[in-house]
């Protein structure tokens, strides 16, 4: 039987290097914080780290507006600092995933700085196309909430944006353009990354850019989503630049069904290696995340199992850096239940079959800021969704409990390292505000606890290393009713059951057995399920 690749072996950590650890007390996560944590990091169980995007950039939107893709950004270090990590991560057994942004840059990128003054040969690397009596190029709306073409007076035309408006398109349709996102590929392969985090990648092959059917958001999306040139744009990157390394890529993919995720991950097909489908992450809301509707935890596990039996293997993630944190979504962060609910959620993310990713703090079931209002908020796409709402009139608490339920934000607050000011991030001022619970959750709190949230979580990494069903046995839905989930997990030497009870309410259990880990702490778990209990048992 062939070794299977390292990916499906290993839980992938990810890391928003703004908010994980500040070395030098400027109130930004640095690159050296990072180096100081990777024996925490380590020690946790993972065993690969992808590092949100720490590139030169203007910060329009964090980082996601990259101005040099082969410079390090001075608020995170310097190359030198980023060689450094690279080798203190492969001396611990580390390795490291870079975020790739290519469907777009920052306007300050020296490509869009030239291709608005048509300098060769740069002059078609965007997307520009002029307007008609008087109107934009077309109705195309964009993922933040805004219209999706600018003019720009030096160029005298219009360049779509996806996103912010300093973020503008590349033109993948031009040679030029995918030589170039390969080049900068193969600088970091070169440099000893493992492998690539490919920033809405479904979205790179502009198939036309005529009007798109109207709709309540992403008018235009029809033109763009998971086209057939995308298919065979992958399929260049992969023969001409994946292939020839040991590189694994994982495609965040936006709208996709599982058959759209198969067609990008099928190893026969050689493009993608997993994506990061959402399916489960709408689950709270209608069609459009700010659209809310309340949490269901029967509808958010048969979404799960669903792609479970959909897809022989992909991701299984429950937080990143654009989601509200899983406890207060998914769980209960009130007091009683909090430490319960994020070990439940932990036991049915590290036993579902996929390779899973953790988002910094999830170990520690870090919560939703705690933030009043607006005036705290960084985040751009939540300043333009207030700012459309507020246009809509619709009522101002409507409107903060959509920034407060969905804002980004809530995933970047600093990391919660002790119960020192500002939570051991920083010994400065924190460029986001830290969550006030910092006293009560935090790592070095935890660490020294055997029932903390973080001890429970090295138990099912420890699990899941050891055990042959976890990381690569097959998987079989056995219950989903009533918020209640279990499954099996099974290879032909190993035979393991997970049930998990997601809500506050008791509920009957359809199995029972001997627990190899508890969050409730009990030997047999059977008959009657408490609020929030989840277990793994071995089955004959």
């Amino acid at each position: 039987m062939a070794c299977a690749p390292w990916w499906k072996n290993e839980v992938i950590y990810q890391i928003y290097p703004m908010s994980f650890c500040d070395s030098n007390g400027d109130g930004i996560g640095d690159i050296r914080g990072i180096i100081s944590k990777l024996d925490y990091l380590k020690n946790l169980g993972v065993g690969a780290l992808w590092l949100s995007p720490v590139y030169a950039s203007p910060n329009e939107d964090n980082g996601y507006d990259i101005s040099d893709y082969l410079a390090i950004h001075e608020n995170y270090g310097t190359m030198d600092d980023m060689d450094a990590l690279l080798a203190a991560a492969k001396q611990r057994g580390l390795r490291i995933i870079m975020d790739l942004v290519i469907n777009h840059t920052s306007n300050h990128h020296e490509w869009f700085q030239k291709s608005r003054r048509r300098i060769e040969p740069y002059t078609d690397f965007y997307i520009w196309k002029k307007g008609e009596n008087g109107e934009k190029p077309s109705n195309w709306g964009s993922f933040f909430g805004e219209d999706c073409w600018e003019y720009d007076d030096v160029r005298g035309e219009y360049y779509l944006h996806l996103f912010a408006k300093g973020q503008p398109d590349l033109n993948y349709k031009n040679e030029a353009v995918v030589a170039a996102v390969e080049d900068v590929m193969r600088f970091w392969l070169d440099k000893g990354v493992a492998g690539f985090r490919c920033d809405v990648i479904n979205i790179l092959w502009k198939q036309s850019l005529e009007n798109g059917k109207p709709r309540v958001a992403l008018t235009g999306c029809e033109h763009y989503l998971s086209t057939d040139g995308l298919h065979k744009l992958l399929r260049r990157f992969n023969s001409e630049v994946f292939s020839k390394y040991d590189c694994y890529t994982v495609g965040e993919t936006v709208f996709v069904t599982p058959k759209m995720a198969d067609d990008l991950t099928n190893p026969q097909r050689a493009e993608l290696d997993t994506v990061f489908a959402f399916a489960h992450m709408e689950t709270d809301c209608f069609g459009v995340k700010w659209l809310l509707r309340p949490f269901s935890s029967e509808r958010f596990l048969k979404t799960l199992l669903k792609w479970q039996a959909a897809l022989p293997w992909n991701t299984v993630y429950f937080e990143n850096h654009d989601q509200p944190r899983s406890v207060s979504r998914f769980g209960c962060d009130s007091k009683e239940l909090h430490d319960i609910s994020a070990k439940a959620l932990a036991t049915l993310l590290l036993t579902l079959r996929g390779t899973p990713f953790l988002y910094e703090g999830q170990e520690l079931g870090m919560t939703n800021f705690d933030f009043a209002d607006m005036e705290k908020i960084k985040d751009v796409e939540s300043r333009n969704i207030w700012a459309l709402t507020e246009r809509m009139h619709l009522p101002k608490a409507l409107r903060w409990e959509m920034i407060r339920q969905k804002s980004r934000d809530n995933a970047r607050t600093p990391m919660q390292w002790s119960a020192a000011p500002n939570g051991g991030f920083t010994t400065g001022t924190p460029w986001l505000a830290v969550n006030g619970n910092y006293k009560d959750i935090n790592a070095e709190t935890q660490i020294g606890d055997k029932n903390s949230v973080l001890s429970y979580y090295k138990r099912l990494l420890a699990l899941r290393k050891k055990s042959e069903a976890l990381r690569g046995g097959g998987f079989k839905e056995v219950y989903c009713k009533n918020g209640v989930a279990v499954f099996e997990r099974e290879t032909d030497g190993e035979k393991l059951c997970t049930v998990v009870n997601l809500t506050s309410q008791r509920r009957r259990s359809p199995v029972c057995g001997r627990a190899l880990i508890s969050n409730c702490d009990r030997k047999i778990v059977g008959g009657t399920l408490r609020p929030y209990e989840a277990a793994i048992f071995t089955k004959p």
